[in-house]
This record gives C-alpha cells, sequence and structure tokens, in this order.
C-alpha cells in the first residue's frame, strides 16, 4: 500500500477514480491487529488504489475530514469521498470488506 506523506499529494491521489484511504499510526494496536490481511483485501479489491495516511505526520487532512479515531477508511471517486468507515472500535476483516462491498 502506497502511502500519502502530503497535502499535495492526497489531493492528487483523491482526483483518480476509486481511491480507498486507510488513516492509522505506528503507535495504533488496532492498526496493527489489520495490517496482516490488508494485503489480500486490496489484492480482492483490485479495482481500488489503497493508500495510507500516517495520522501523526497529516494531522492537519486528519482534522479537515474529521477523522479522529484510527484505524478509518475514506473513499473517494473522482475527487468525491463516497464513503467511510470511520469510529474508535477494532475493525475486522470481515466489516473492512463489507464497508467496501458497500460502495458499489
Amino acid at each position: 500500500m502506497k502511502e500519502i506523506t502530503t497535502m499535495k499529494q492526497y489531493h492528487e491521489v483523491v482526483n483518480h477514480e476509486n481511491v480507498i484511504i486507510l488513516f492509522t499510526a505506528n503507535w495504533c494496536p488496532d492498526c496493527m491487529v489489520i495490517k496482516p490481511f490488508m494485503p489480500k483485501i486490496e489484492e480482492k479489491y483490485s479495482n481500488y488504489q489503497f493508500y495510507t495516511v500516517n495520522r501523526d505526520h497529516l494531522m492537519d487532512l486528519c482534522i479537515e475530514l474529521d477523522i479522529f479515531g484510527i484505524p478509518s477508511f475514506v473513499a473517494f471517486k473522482n475527487g468525491k469521498e463516497v464513503g467511510r468507515y470511520v469510529n474508535k472500535e477494532r475493525k475486522t476483516r470481515e466489516q473492512i470488506e463489507g464497508f467496501i462491498e458497500s460502495l458499489a
């Protein structure tokens, strides 16, 4: 999964079709729980481009998008937000896949 490291890069990325951004942090235990199965999710949903944002490095973006709990997912299509899975819960593979399925 590619990492978004600047606001400029974020604005370029979201203007593409079918983008899902995972907001995460290195210290987040719930983020580490989903890390092992995220490559399988990326493979299964290859019609999406997946990116990560380290919330500690791009806090301004997290504030702009109202991302307070991590891990969180926000989906974009052609520059428009089309869905989000944002809460403070630990997420399961099934829940993440359900979110992605709901975007169709």
